[in-house]
């Protein structure tokens, strides 16, 4: 009947009235629930995935995201490996120690492919770089990841420790002590420690970045759960590519990703200090081997380095190492 209405030059909303039934469409389709687990509190390196929802990136592939913030990387690898979260965004080098150990995870895409680990402090300090450091107190937290990277850093640079003076806390004792005058300097992420500093204080702060003196990890990307992921493969590459319009539409307007994060939570921090952060985090989307490539598209290369310094420093075995494919495909990702 309702094709005899359409051959009678009736539209198909007006047939469909004409029935008592409504047109199916496109935005009216069932999407796919799918949650993405971020590795910590909101800050600035989240922005993206908030534009990406707010201009409908991933609506447009079917999917209806989820954003839920972490209480750090490690806690988000245990929940994508329970399979209680779709996908994590979270340190991919934790994600390989639990990996090695079992756990059944992949990252499918590494967004910070130059490490955000820095030695920082006020501007107004001048400590430019790493041989300004010699006869300063830094703040460290013993046993974290940039504590361990912190011997390699100095000896890459031909300087003693003993020429540095050191303070030991947790995060905010560190953030204390630079703020107080009792520490010149502490170990952070350019894109997290450096914010609050500014944040609290109103100065700006200058990071002296490990990655420029050649000691590397990558860092922050997306991981799924390895059984998951053979049950939906299409799902995983349709959220590969709206994240990839999403921080590709960060890299070109930064403040627009920053407004999208504060509008959906305007308690996710102040927009001034954000958009720093943000910057600064594009800043690490990109090696000189995938400069001009798409984000996430990691040089294995870089993830065999980083596998190498797991296995020196980060308690990986040399057993446990394995290929870099065995932690990071690419395949999920847009082909051009």
């Amino acid at each position: 009947m309702i094709r005899n209405l359409l051959k009678a030059g009736l539209g198909l909303a007006l047939a469909a009235a004409m029935l008592g039934t409504s047109p199916v469409r496109a935005q009216d389709k069932p999407k796919d629930d799918v949650t993405l687990m971020l590795n910590w509190y909101l800050y600035s390196e989240h922005a993206p995935f908030f534009l990406g929802k707010k201009l409908g990136y991933y609506a447009e592939e079917g999917i209806n995201l989820d954003i839920q913030e972490g209480r750090g990387s490690a806690v988000t690898a245990q929940a994508v490996a329970a399979k209680s979260v779709n996908f994590g965004y979270i340190d991919v080098t934790t994600m390989i120690k639990a990996a090695a150990k079992g756990a059944p995870l992949v990252s499918t895409g590494v967004l910070f492919q130059l490490s955000p680990m820095s030695v920082m402090g006020f501007e107004e300090k001048g400590i430019r770089t790493p041989q300004q450091i010699i006869g300063k107190t830094v703040a460290i937290t013993p046993g974290d990841s940039m504590s361990q990277m912190w011997p390699i850093f100095l000896k890459a640079n031909d300087m003693d420790p003993r020429q540095v003076k050191i303070v030991s806390g947790d995060g905010q004792t560190k953030l204390n002590a630079v703020m107080t005058g009792r520490a010149d300097m502490l170990l952070g992420y350019v894109m997290d420690q450096a914010i609050k500093l500014q944040d609290a204080t109103g100065k700006p702060v200058y990071p002296i970045r490990f990655a420029d003196s050649g000691i590397n990890q990558i860092s922050s990307g997306i991981i799924v759960n390895k059984d998951w992921l053979a049950e939906h493969a299409d799902l995983t590459r349709r959220f590969m590519r709206a994240s990839t319009r999403a921080v590709e539409a960060a890299e070109k307007d930064p403040q627009a990703a920053v407004d999208a994060m504060l509008e959906a939570k305007p308690k996710a921090g102040v927009s001034e200090t954000l958009l720093v952060g943000l910057k600064r985090s594009i800043e690490l989307y990109h090696t000189p081997e995938t400069k001009g490539q798409r984000p996430f598209r990691v040089a294995m290369d870089n993830v065999n380095k980083s596998l190498d310094m797991l296995v020196e420093y980060g308690g990986v075995t040399p057993e446990q190492r394995g290929k870099p494919g065995d932690y990071v495909t690419l395949d999920y990702l847009p082909q051009n």
